[in-house]
């Protein structure tokens, strides 16, 4: 019987019912989740926007003079609509030319995965499944969001995914025991409306809200007031963008002059901080990391990091660490000194003790769940070894074969012929999309399966339409989430639009791989299939599910709640002998040899204060005095749905909003409204200015994910219309050791912008039709 609600639809940014009124969708949050997103419902005018790509595509050069012309045109010419046999044809027998001129090696496979919530239909298994169907790929390691620390925590205390962010201290023991939180770059609830892989109940505001009636006090440490939510009534501490870890040496440096270590935690628990005492102390011939010697570098007065520090040493104390703080230069050194605090402090393993890194950046983390491994479609092995760190695309497109560091090993980068993409957009997330742009030019054939003309499906050659979540049918399940949601599918595709897994079936057969990437299967029964899997995994953890017919008729379902309280290393903790850690020495290693023996300038052996190369106190801020916090977006997830209408509704002119403190406006003859030029060596965009004192002066907010909208499209040095702050970013790693992005490591200056260009980014591109010609 059909729910007169509607049907369930799960997404990244949370799950709603839908139904069709007159044709089309509307959507509504739904009635479970006690704190909806303002992302909501704007797939609902997405679904048939002009912007969506409704047959298969092929750029004017390619369709006039075949595969590799006029590359340089790339983003800028007209796209010829074709039949699916025509393309499907052609970029077969380009991925075929490539593998056997090149090696599989000179394909790569970019993905995402943010592509959907549902568990079949995701783009990132299905083209990883295909590659390795026929050869293999070079594939990208890590993610944008935490690639620096995820390169570090395995050297100094475990993995960073299956450790830190999948056992961190569940958000009940938070709330019931933590009495000081201190918060570097804040929990910004923004970020908490999104979870990869779909989210149930938006949690983490009630959480908070939770402990701030038990008791717990806040500090928020970091350039922004409204990182956290201001019912909290936390304590700010304004600090100069990417001056973390300086500010947390000096709260060491207290605790140790003072006796207030916890040297009995260190002595059973961790190794090397001998080597980082003296490096703190000055005893190594270097200067005392004292309040004193912090206060001028973070703008944070010494009396007050000293009085916060005893009263970490005085509270059951929480540090915590937001993603976006290593997103820097060096951004290896916070995270690692955020775990060196919490061992000084002697909280690590209590209830509401220690640290966590990512409570807030993604809603799951902290969730109180029962531990589940849901099945996926498996991916296969890649015969390919090469692999580069995902923020180095546009290094491995410039610089073929040329040497680089990535921890701990020596490679070189592949020289990528091709490149097939599907489920992503990297113009949202990589940095100096002018140098982004160049490099696209490079690969003779690129590839992409897009639902909108996304600035990435404007760069390619072949663009295959693909289906939105409510015109197919998938189950949404995630470990970070208790409720498993039946999706159904709504509406018919739109156009000619296809599922990822039959496009990559349908070169699949051409490549003579259909069976090996089927096994003989459809969407749909790899559907029941997974579905089954689900369900025996469950029998065998204790617990029962619904078969699929049920699933789908009750709409969805619960894991059962834990059986037990989650504390991050309470077990090492209570017997650091009987349960060691991951490393080398199975401690927490705040001395680290394997990472010293690596030789890294920019990544010593232990935390250290290493100046970024773009702050407020570098001699470049003379040149370009405003330091750029590109935060993620509150009215869309990365760039998605930036033509719908929430985010539409957050744009100022039409453009990016800006946000600067009213000093800086002052100074620069600025008011809420204007239109300005934001820019710096390496490009330049459009921003709508919106005036706050919730930013200290000296920085300015623009979030990520507008879309790029250049004046002259394809050419490298085009000025962004619309306000991505990619044109602004610096390509360039965090350190050797993570070779992260170091997006927030940005100088700017801002003017006005007397006569702006109109924004076209959310306008397609002209399509020439056979009856055209």
């Amino acid at each position: 019987m059909t729910d007169p609600r509607g049907s369930l639809f799960t997404a990244h940014w949370g799950t709603f019912r839908v139904r069709l009124r007159e044709g089309r969708p509307d959507i509504r949050p739904w009635e479970g989740d006690p704190d909806p997103p303002e992302i909501g419902a704007g797939m609902a005018e997405m679904v048939d926007h002009p912007l969506r790509i409704r047959q298969p595509m092929l750029r004017l050069g390619v369709h006039e003079e075949g595969p590799g012309a006029r590359r340089a045109a790339r983003g800028a010419e007209p796209f010829v609509a074709v039949d699916w046999d025509t393309a499907l044809d052609l970029a077969a027998a380009e991925i075929d030319r490539v593998r056997r001129q090149h090696g599989n090696a000179a394909i790569f496979g970019g993905s995402y995965g943010w592509a959907s919530a549902g568990r079949v239909h995701h783009a990132q298994s299905h083209i990883h499944r295909f590659l390795n169907c026929i050869g293999g790929y070079t594939a990208s390691i890590d993610t944008y969001s935490y690639a620096a620390v995820s390169a570090l925590t395995p050297h100094v205390v475990g993995p960073f995914r299956t450790m830190l962010l999948d056992q961190a201290t569940s958000w009940d023991q938070i709330a019931r025991h933590t009495r000081l939180m201190v918060m570097f770059g804040g929990i910004p609830v923004r970020n908490a409306q999104v979870n990869s892989g779909g989210v149930g109940r938006h949690t983490t505001r009630l959480w908070l809200r939770r402990a701030r009636a038990n008791g717990c006090a806040f500090v928020n440490v970091g350039p922004g007031r409204d990182d956290v939510p201001p019912e909290l009534g936390a304590e700010w501490l304004a600090l100069r963008p990417g001056t973390d870890t300086a500010l947390m040496l000096a709260l060491a440096h207290v605790l140790e002059v003072e006796g207030l270590t916890d040297t009995d935690f260190l002595a059973r628990c961790t190794t090397g901080y001998e080597r980082f005492r003296a490096y703190l102390l000055g005893e190594d011939g270097g200067q005392p990391r004292s309040p004193e010697w912090a206060a001028p570098i973070c703008g944070i007065p010494a009396q007050s990091i000293t009085a916060l520090a005893r009263r970490m040493a005085a509270s059951r104390c929480m540090i915590t660490m937001a993603w976006s703080v290593q997103r820097a230069d060096h951004g290896e050194q916070p995270a690692w000194m955020a775990i060196t605090l919490a061992a000084m402090l002697g909280q690590i393993g209590l209830p509401g003790g220690g640290f966590g890194i990512g409570y807030g950046s993604e809603n799951g983390i902290g969730n109180p769940v029962t531990p589940f491994r849901f099945p996926a479609i498996p991916q296969g092995r890649n015969p390919v070894a090469e692999a580069i760190p995902v923020a180095r695309i546009a290094d491995a497109l410039l610089l073929p074969g040329a040497p680089y560091d990535f921890n701990g090993r020596r490679a070189r980068y592949p020289d990528l012929r091709l490149i097939l993409w599907a489920g992503g957009n990297p113009f949202h997330h990589h940095q100096d999309l002018g140098r982004l742009v160049r490099a696209l030019r490079r690969p003779e054939t690129i590839i992409v399966n897009e639902i909108w003309w996304t600035p990435m499906a404007r760069h390619a050659d072949i663009v295959f339409p693909a289906t939105t979540a409510l015109e197919r049918e998938d189950i949404a399940m995630t470990h970070w989430e208790p409720v498993i949601t039946a999706m159904r599918q709504v509406m018919p595709p739109l156009g000619q639009a296809r599922d990822d897994y039959d496009i990559f079936a349908g070169l699949a057969r051409r490549l003579g791989a259909w069976e090996a990437f089927t096994e003989g299967r459809s969407a749909a029964d790899w559907l029941r299939h997974l579905w089954e899997q689900t369900r025996q995994r469950a029998a065998e953890a204790g617990f029962t599910l619904p078969d699929l017919d049920t699933l789908r008729a009750q709409g969805m379902a619960e894991l059962p709640p834990p059986q037990r309280p989650q504390v991050l290393l309470a077990a090492f903790r209570a017997d650091p002998e009987a349960n060691p850690l991951p490393t080398p020495s199975g401690r927490i290693e705040i001395f680290s040899r394997t990472i010293a023996g690596f030789g890294y300038p920019d990544c010593p052996g232990h935390p250290a204060w290493l100046e970024p190369r773009e702050w407020l106190g570098a001699p470049l801020a003379a040149r370009y005095p405003l330091h750029l916090i590109s935060s993620q977006p509150r009215a869309r997830l990365h760039a998605q749905l930036d033509a719908g209408p929430a985010s539409r509704a957050t744009k100022v002119a039409g453009r990016e909003p800006i946000m600067m403190h009213p000093e800086d406006a002052a100074r620069r003859g600025l008011a809420a409204g204007d239109v300005v030029r934001v820019f710096n060596d390496r490009g330049a965009c459009l921003a709508g200015v919106v005036i706050s004192d919730a930013l200290r002066p000296g920085v300015v907010r623009l979030s990520t994910g507008a879309w790029y909208d250049p004046d002259r499209p394809g050419e490298p040095d085009a000025l962004c219309k619309h306000g991505n702050p990619n044109v602004l970013t610096r390509d360039a790693g965090s350190s050797a050791l993570g070779q992260g992005p170091s997006a927030q490591s940005v100088l700017v200056e801002v003017e006005r912008c007397p006569d702006p260009p109109p924004v076209t980014a959310h306008l397609p591109p002209r399509i020439i039709f056979p009856s055209e010609g």
